[in-house]
């Protein structure tokens, strides 16, 4: 039993009101396998590079139970890169550059070792990469559930709702989710959604937490207040993988399983925003997973209201 990421690994240039930094490792499949490996060590990694990505963060990643069989490795040409200016509210951000590079021409193609694969998490990708990876499984895993953005509901609308159609769960934003449904509702967002293939939606609410929708049932996890918050970079893709990383380590997807996924992506992501990149999944123990698992239960904890006059 495995989980498989499938996602980029890549170069990030950021400026925020903390700081700037040139040139740090990013990439939807970075940031998640950084986050599902903090609680599971059977992930393999689905994505490209190129020649120019370090060695190092291989080796970081695979001592923490992540394989690369599925990461080629284009040894002549650049890396993803992707530059970006956040607004003094951290929630707005300017795109400066993006070079395809290695992704211009990604063609996924799954080992034969990641058949045994039970849990798949397609991080934000074209929809019909996604699409190419589900594919080539020759059994169903047991969970998929799917990233996306605003973009491909811009430019690629019709395949991005055929994959909706393949999977079990999709996390997108608030944002995101609104434009995707055309309902100001969150609600009424979540159930077009549902109706679209997914059964389960998860939407992302920044500071202001998440919600986890199946069926009649409706969660709501709190955001954890932070004192400084360095870069959101990868917050949603950290989130992802923490949840992922939750439900394959219980080997369960039920409702109540996937409340304490959501919160456990919410803590993953709490600490990835506290420094630049990634640098900070790579610094956290079991016992900072466990400490800051206390906060959130001490933010959802009151007591019951006996009686209404």
């Amino acid at each position: 039993m495995s989980l498989v990421i499938t996602g980029t690994m890549a170069f990030d240039a950021l400026e925020t009101p903390f700081g700037k930094v040139d040139r740090i490792i990013g990439g939807s499949a970075t940031y998640a396998a950084w986050a599902a490996s903090a609680v599971y060590n059977n992930i393999k990694q689905v994505s490209i590079v190129g020649y120019d990505f370090p060695q190092e963060e291989f080796d970081l990643l695979a001592k923490r139970g992540v394989s690369f069989e599925g990461v080629e490795v284009k040894k002549d040409e650049k890396s993803f890169f992707w530059s970006g200016r956040y607004h003094a509210d951290m929630n707005t951000r300017d795109t400066l550059v993006t070079d395809l590079n290695v992704l211009a021409s990604f063609d996924p193609q799954l080992p034969e070792s990641y058949q045994d694969c039970s849990y798949l998490m397609l991080g934000n990708l074209v929809p019909a990469v996604q699409q190419s990876v589900i594919s080539q499984f020759k059994n169903r895993p047991k969970l998929i559930i799917m990233d996306t953005m605003n973009f491909w509901m811009e430019v690629a609308m019709d395949a991005l709702k055929e994959t909706m159609k393949m999977v079990d769960l999709i996390v997108l934003n608030d944002a995101e989710a609104r434009q995707l449904t055309e309902e100001y509702s969150l609600v009424k967002a979540a159930q077009k959604i549902r109706a679209m293939g997914p059964k389960y939606v998860v939407i992302k609410k920044g500071e202001h937490g998440a919600l986890l929708f199946h069926e009649d049932k409706v969660f709501s996890a709190p955001a954890l207040p932070l004192e400084d918050v360095y870069d959101p970079t990868g917050a949603g893709d950290t989130f992802a993988g923490g949840f992922i990383g939750h439900i394959a380590r219980a080997d369960d997807f039920s409702f109540e399983t996937m409340k304490t996924a959501v919160i456990m992506g919410s803590v993953m992501a709490s600490f990835c925003v506290e420094k630049f990149g990634p640098e900070r999944m790579k610094e956290i123990t079991t016992e900072d997973i466990q400490g800051r698992l206390k906060q959130f239960k001490a933010l959802c904890t009151f007591n019951d209201v006996l009686e209404v006059v």
